[in-house]
Formats: C-alpha cells, structure tokens, sequence
C-alpha cells in the first residue's frame, strides 16, 4: 500500500519545456537525430537573451552554448536526463518522467493509416475522409480547407508522433460531432494500431490563408502502462494538479484536478496561480515551443519563446513556497533548424529551484524516470517506478 512519510518538501511543482532539448542523446543516430541540439541550434541562430536562465546555471549543462559569463555561483541545481524509451513522442517522454518507461514504441504512419482503419472510420461515422497522411496542421488546412468547405469531409491526419488527428471547421462540422467522431476513431484504435492519441482539431475561417485551430482541441489518449507517479501520489492522498495538455497525456489518471491552457503565458499564469494556492503537486506543460516553433522550423520564434519563459522566472521563483521545489525540464528535442519537422531524439535539461536547494550539478542521469522518482522521495510517498532519485544531492 503507498504510504507517505515525513516529506522533505512540501510542494513540488513540474514544468515540461515541451521539446526543449540539449543534444547528446547517446541512441540519436537510430533515430536519424545525429547532430540534433534544440537548445544549441536555436541560440547559435537567434542569439536570445536568456539572463534568468543564465543566473540559474542553464548553460553550465553540457550541449547548452555560453549565455554569458561565469563570475557568480549558478542559483539552482542543474543537469540533463537521458531518455531510455524506444521513441521520441510526447506521451512516452512523459511517462517516462513520471517513472514507466515503455517497452515499445506507439504505431505511427509515415504512409498514411491502413485501408482497413479508415474505412472503418469513415463507416462509423457516415463520412468519407479527406488526407491521410502524415503533414503540418496549418499546411494541410490550406491544402484541404476549401475541399472541406465544399463537402464537409473531415480532414484525417497523422506525423512523427502516434496520433490520429481530425480537423473539421467548426461552421461544416459542429465541434460535439467532431468530438464523437473521435470517440469512434478511438474505439477503432486498438490493438496492433492502439495510437497514443486521437486528437479533435476544430478549425475556423473561409479561404486558404485565413483557416486557423481553434482552442477547443481535445485528446483521447492511451492510459499509461503501468501505475505512474501521479497514482502513487494520488494513492498517498498528496492532490495532484494538472496545466495544460498533462491531463491529455495521461488520459485523467492520477490528476485530481486539472486546467486547459491556450498558450505558453497562460500556463505559466496557471502555474504560478497554483503555487499560490498551496497546491502540493503541479505539473505543467509548455507546449508552445514544440507546436508553435519545432514543428515549423522556425527558430527566430523558438527563441522568443525562450526569452518570454526567461522573463516569467521571477515570477515563478518567487511563487515557490519556501518548503517547495520547482523542476524545470522537457520530454524530447524538436531541432528547428533540422530539415524534417519531426521530434529529436536528445537528452533533455533539467533545472531544481527553491530556497533550500543547493546550486550543484546533479550530472547526467541515465533515465527520465530520475525526476519522477524525485518527485514520490520529496513528497514522502513510496511507489514502485522506475528510476534513480537524486534529492539527496539537492539537499
């Protein structure tokens, strides 16, 4: 049975960098991400100015370029972690940051999904489809919008993750439908073709150039594996909190109350409004670095993102209760700068603020699951995860 024990922190709060990473992963040429570094690649062309990061000892981890001199101690903890996974994609590298690491990697479709699938899609929900196959969001709605327009066919589409998504404009497709389709598209997806995600993409606009997704995106995700630390939290009665996509990810489990975000800023408020509150777990997702600037290959972006995070620390910092620990990490790489718009195979940085914790490297660690197990130590709870805790040297 979990239990909790004397907690050495009473809060910890997670935020996920979504793609962030800093190169090196020691597997990133099985994954044709030689040479991959998101961090290095977009300072190096973007030159952002990063004085908190900097202050807190973000380039003092091996892949990260110089972001100024050295001529004080760094203010927080700081390393990388290595993922072990066999993928690359969102859900894995969140899994594994909270201690199950995946045997496999989820299906993807390079080609489109089988026959099979989508005729079985396009009779459940008494629609044929238009796509299939792997592309950007905003490049396929200007390809296949207007046709949408004109027959009311969703817009089936796939890319380097395992994900089935679904466009439809909100005027042709209302967005409840849309959402019961996905809900068939996911009773579909099971066994040999169980995709991580299926996800609603409602749209709007008239033309080509003028379509743009809405905020009313939903996720039905595959549930972890194996009981994360979020369940052995949630078991130890800890109340776990949920910014931005994390319930998505985990498909509800262990979360015990969540809150959508629209944006980068939004969920560093939604945070920050949450430390506030004395909530003892917070666990956030950024997700605009990737969506917004990896899979677009535009680094200019990447890095004024970067510069926005940067600006928000302050008040992040000083949002962590004096008993509380903030980790500040990513769940892949996505290199802009690389030809493909695909995830990276990379390890990732890591950064542990608060009061009590001392400013040392914590090094490489050889897995992901290293925070989560983290996590349960600092919160007092015991769970059977994977992973090696490193709180004693933050302490």
């Amino acid at each position: 049975m979990t239990r909790r024990s004397r907690a050495p922190f009473a809060s910890v709060a997670v935020i996920v960098c979504d793609s962030v990473g800093c190169g090196d992963a020691p597997d990133a040429e099985a994954f044709g991400d030689a040479g991959a570094n998101t961090l290095a690649h977009v300072i190096q062309a973007a030159r952002p100015r990063l004085p908190n990061l900097h202050a807190l000892g973000l380039d003092r981890i091996p892949g990260v370029p110089p972001l100024g001199s050295r001529d004080s101690e760094p203010a927080a903890a700081y390393g990388r972690l290595t993922e072990t996974a066999p993928a690359k994609d969102t859900m894995i590298g969140h899994w594994e940051l909270m201690g199950v690491v995946a045997e496999r990697p989820l299906p993807v479709y390079p080609e489109g999904f089988p026959a099979a699938v989508i005729g079985a899609f396009e009779r459940r929900v008494g629609r044929r489809v238009l796509g299939n196959r792997p592309a950007s969001g905003t490049v396929i709605l200007d390809e296949l919008g207007a046709e949408h327009l004109r027959t009311g066919c969703p817009i089936v589409y796939t890319s380097g993750d395992s994900v089935f998504q679904i466009a439809a404009h909100e005027g042709i497709v209302p967005v409840d439908e849309l959402y019961r389709m996905c809900e068939s598209a996911r009773a579909i997806l099971t066994g040999e073709h169980a995709v991580g995600r299926v996800i609603a993409r409602p749209f709007v606009g008239d033309a080509p150039g003028s379509f743009r997704r809405t905020p009313r995106r939903r996720d039905w995700a595959l549930p972890p594996p194996a009981p994360t630390a979020l369940d052995f939290l949630q078991r130890a009665g800890v109340a776990t909190y949920a910014v931005g996509k994390i319930h998505d990810i985990f498909a509800g489990r262990g979360i015990d109350a969540w809150v959508k975000t629209t944006d980068n800023a939004d969920g560093v408020r939604a945070t920050c409004a949450a430390l506030r509150q004395g909530r003892p777990f917070v666990f956030t997702n950024l997700v605009d670095f990737d969506t917004q600037y990896g899979h677009r290959n535009d680094p200019a972006g990447y890095a004024r993102a970067l510069e926005h995070l940067d600006a928000a620390l302050p008040e992040l910092r000083e949002a962590v209760p004096a008993d509380g620990l903030l980790l500040l990490t990513a769940d892949h790489g996505n290199d802009p700068t690389t030809p493909g718009t695909d995830h990276t195979r990379e390890r990732v940085p890591l950064l542990a603020i608060g009061r009590r914790v001392r400013a040392v490297s914590i090094g490489t660690r050889a897995s992901f699951a290293d925070l989560g197990r983290t996590v349960l130590d600092a919160l007092g709870v015991q769970g059977r995860i994977a992973g090696r805790s490193f709180l004693d040297a933050l302490l």
